[in-house]
């Protein structure tokens, strides 16, 4: 199966997105690999302290 990915939109305020960028450009990221790798470490921790997440 090939490997799809999906569209997500966000509605955020303009200056917390000014600031977002500026943390993903320090991490050498781009915004969008910045939410990506938060989503990840996030769900890392919630299945650390809940189970693994079965779909």
């Amino acid at each position: 199966m090939p490997y799809q990915m999906s569209k997500f939109t966000l509605r955020i305020e303009s200056e917390l997105l000014k600031k977002f960028r500026f943390v993903a450009k320090y991490n050498d990221r781009s915004a969008n690999q910045e939410i990506v790798t938060l989503i990840r470490k996030h769900i890392r921790e919630f299945e650390k302290k809940n189970g693994k997440i079965i779909l």
